[in-house]
């Protein structure tokens, strides 16, 4: 008889355990961003937010469309390469996520956009900048940090204006973001009356730049924007150090502005002449910065970088969209994402018709005393 009682008993436990977990619905989130290769560390701090976005959501116990639901983030890799990248976004497309937080690199990012268009999957980038993402018209874009006509011109507009410069000579690295921080540069320091003395270009996986640089230096500039990576910015300062060019300014955009940067450059003096522009405020201007970054720091020692406030609002920005259409539909929620007027870490986001964001904000950012020191 008591055997029977404690059969009874564990199959009414095992019902209602059951009827609990058929109430509970798994959402899936995609991230993508390069987990392998020199730009690893941009990839973890991003996917450290959007991980730290879903660890907040799953302690609130969220319930969208009467189902209590738990999320769980699907992490893929595209080591900056674009084919990489639209394979990762097709992955993401078959396991029929909600929703995507990415890509970092706009070489990855905008041929990725038409494979989440074609398969109607909204994606929510805060590290892509190059302003042809928005172009094709997808509904299923959307940008939460300001794009490379914000950051190149800033930067240009400092060059000229503040610090009074003449000359500049332009590197790029070839890339979608590269190329496209480095053409605003140019277009707008032409317009501001500098003068471009010499443009080259190289790659995204190059070490090397003694070639580049000592023709460069023959033009004797009084700076050089690089439209570029940090794994090729830190190399490029070490070798302008052995150059003896000291006193050449050295500006860029996001992809410089790192955190790594100041190990990279192992101890060059050349760090002190960098200028480089980020897309957004910085940490202590932006409403929940501060706060924020002790919970990541004490969760992710010694990996922030830059991008990771806005991967963990991306991800909190799908989520408010569901909350809002009570559907984890994309095709159901996908709309009221261009309605968002949400209260982020990073700002109070709300879109433009194209998926930009609504009066995005800048930091021009220099380095004082190995420490990355914001100008406004």
């Amino acid at each position: 008889m008591q055997l029977k009682l404690k059969l009874t008993v564990a199959a009414a436990i095992a019902v209602v355990a059951g009827m609990a977990s058929a109430q509970e619905q798994v959402v899936k989130i995609g991230h993508v961003a390069p987990m392998s290769g020199p730009q690893a560390s941009y990839g973890k701090d991003n996917e450290n937010g959007a991980r730290m976005a879903v660890d907040d959501l799953n302690t609130q116990g969220v319930t969208i469309g009467g189902k209590k639901i738990k999320f769980e983030l699907m992490a893929e890799d595209d080591a900056a390469d674009p084919k990489q990248g639209t394979a990762a976004a097709q992955k993401l497309c078959d396991a029929k996520v909600a929703g995507v937080v990415g890509h970092l690199n706009s070489g990855t990012t905008i041929p990725a956009s038409k494979v989440y268009n074609d398969c109607g999957i909204p994606h929510v980038t805060g590290a892509a900048t190059n302003p042809a993402l928005t172009k094709p018209g997808y509904k299923t874009t959307f940008r939460i940090i300001a794009n490379d006509n914000a950051l190149g011109a800033g930067l240009a507009a400092y060059a000229a204006e503040t610090l009074k410069l003449k000359t500049v000579a332009v590197i790029d690295d070839r890339t979608a973001y590269g190329q496209g921080v480095a053409d605003v540069f140019k277009k707008t320091a032409a317009t501001l009356g500098m003068k471009v003395v010499d443009e080259q270009f190289t790659t995204d996986k190059a070490t090397d730049f003694m070639a580049i640089l000592t023709s460069i230096k023959g033009k004797n500039p009084d700076a050089i924007f690089f439209g570029g990576m940090h794994p090729q910015a830190a190399p490029m300062l070490r070798q302008m150090e052995q150059l003896g060019m000291s006193k050449t300014k050295y500006f860029g955009g996001d992809g410089i502005c790192t955190q790594e940067i100041i190990q990279l450059v192992a101890g060059a003096k050349t760090l002190d002449n960098v200028v480089c522009a980020e897309g957004g405020s910085s940490i202590a201007k932006m409403p929940g910065g501060e706060a924020w970054k002790k919970r990541y720091d004490a969760k992710y020692p010694g990996q922030f970088q830059i991008y990771s406030p806005y991967t963990y609002d991306a991800t909190m920005l799908l989520v408010d969209a569901m909350k809002r259409a009570n559907s984890v539909d994309p095709k159901v929620y996908t709309p009221e994402l261009l309605k968002s007027n949400f209260k982020g870490v990073t700002a109070n986001i709300a879109f433009e018709s194209n998926g930009e964001i609504k009066n995005p904000a800048m930091t021009l950012n220099v380095y004082r005393g190995g420490k990355k020191v914001p100008l406004n």
